[in-house]
């Protein structure tokens, strides 16, 4: 059963950061000498043990340029899967700075029933760059990264973690984030949920969901 809590449970990628910028596959592609399609289906295929916290980088992308059928042992040395690291890390670094102003107004006096918190599919070398360039995070009620708690959305696993974490019910929690299939995945633990679309139709959600304000 839900208690009087008020959780907003943002996802990160596509709600208030960018998604991966454009072209950084297909550079990455070209440090690999690789086609920009197969890369990419390379480049994703591998990702779900890395992002779940299963894999080093190293591992992930020595998986990668495997799937490539490139001979990491021979051709590859460490420092080119250093490269490719740090450039996937910056390719996911862009936040929307609109947003990350919206996330920090629900934490003000005003709005002092809500609690805020963020699940994010992102591995455990990207949450620390992200942790270390974007201080605000650290101002939210509970942080939570898939490649830090070893589980990745839509896994009951990732939505149970905060359940668990902050002490409450599901029931507390409005779950944000742009993919439906991971809001129906909250749902399916008892938390309410909106697909993400802009900023202005999720304040709308949002305010109706709060309680009233109490007044000054």
């Amino acid at each position: 059963m839900p208690t009087d809590r008020h959780i907003v449970l943002f996802d990160l990628f596509g709600v208030i950061a960018r998604h991966q910028r454009p072209g950084a596959l297909a550079k990455m592609a070209a440090r690999c000498h690789a086609p920009t399609d197969a890369f990419t289906t390379a480049y994703w295929a591998c990702r779900p043990p890395y992002d779940a916290g299963r894999q080093s980088a190293p591992e992930y992308w020595t998986a990668v340029l495997r799937s490539l059928s490139v001979d990491v042992g021979l051709d590859v040395e460490a420092d080119t899967i250093e490269e490719l690291r740090l450039a996937d890390i910056d390719s996911w670094s862009r936040v929307d700075n609109r947003m990350v102003a919206y996330v920090q107004s629900l934490r003000q006096p005003l709005r002092a029933v809500t609690e805020v918190a963020l699940l994010s599919n992102i591995p455990a070398d990207h949450a620390d760059a992200f942790l270390a360039a974007q201080p605000w995070l650290h101002t939210l009620d509970h942080v939570a990264f898939s490649g830090k708690i070893k589980a990745a959305k839509p896994a009951p696993a990732a939505f149970l973690h905060c359940v668990i974490a902050m002490r409450a019910a599901p029931a507390d929690f409005l779950f944000v984030d742009d993919r439906e299939e991971n809001v129906r995945a909250a749902q399916a633990v008892g938390m309410n949920g909106h697909v993400f679309t802009d900023r202005d139709e999720l304040a709308a959600v949002i305010d109706t969901w709060l309680p009233a304000r109490r007044p000054t």
